[in-house]
């Protein structure tokens, strides 16, 4: 037997070993997966802002990362959106979420927010959106990471819903919105992502 044999093994199964655990899965984690009534009133008394509902303290992940660059790049992953639309009134108003990063620390405007895109009835909403491709995206400082979210009721012409006369098209409406960040270079995987319909 060749004394280079056991050797060649180990390298083989290391090998073996790296390739598997790097496709095994992808770099991604749930931000935040909420479900939540929106009323009227609930648009009319939020604080600091109206039309807001903010994702906070437990209703955020806090495991997500301190540093969104490093070990792992979410910043220039991207984030995938998954808008679920469990009741809306009748008449097919178009509708939309803004959804805002607040980082722990910022520059110029200091935040940046992504958009569900439009949707006009119940069912569910589905996007990747690239991390470097949102508005004001480069206002946030991805190396100290994101403290909150912010969710923003709004029509198709990006006007805040509690301030339309015809608030009946809007409230009261729930969702559930789960927001997935995957790293650079990896794909969105629907199947790592807890309690997700099938």
């Amino acid at each position: 037997m060749s004394p280079h044999l056991p050797t060649r093994c180990l390298f083989l199964l290391l090998l073996l070993f790296l390739v598997s655990t790097g496709l095994s899965h992808a770099d991604q984690f749930v931000l935040f997966d909420v479900t939540f009534p929106f009323t009227k009133a609930d648009a009319d008394n939020a604080k600091p802002s109206q039309s807001h509902y903010y994702v906070k303290g437990d209703k955020l992940n806090a495991e997500r990362p301190k540093d969104w660059t490093a070990p792992v790049d979410y910043r220039n992953g991207t984030v995938h959106v998954r808008l679920e639309v469990i009741e809306k009134p009748a008449g097919s108003q178009p509708t939309t979420w803004s959804v805002c990063y607040i980082p722990n620390k910022g520059q110029n405007h200091g935040y940046g927010c992504i958009g569900t895109g439009v949707y006009k009835d119940t069912g569910v909403v589905e996007k990747d959106i690239e991390m470097t491709s949102f508005w004001q995206n480069n206002d946030i400082i991805w190396s100290e990471g994101i403290k909150e979210m912010h969710l923003v009721l709004k029509d198709d012409h990006n006007l805040h819903a509690h301030k339309r006369p015809e608030a009946e098209l809007f409230f009261p409406t729930k969702v559930r919105m789960t927001l997935i960040q995957v790293s650079k270079g990896a794909k969105y995987d629907p199947k790592l992502v807890p309690n997700l319909p099938k």
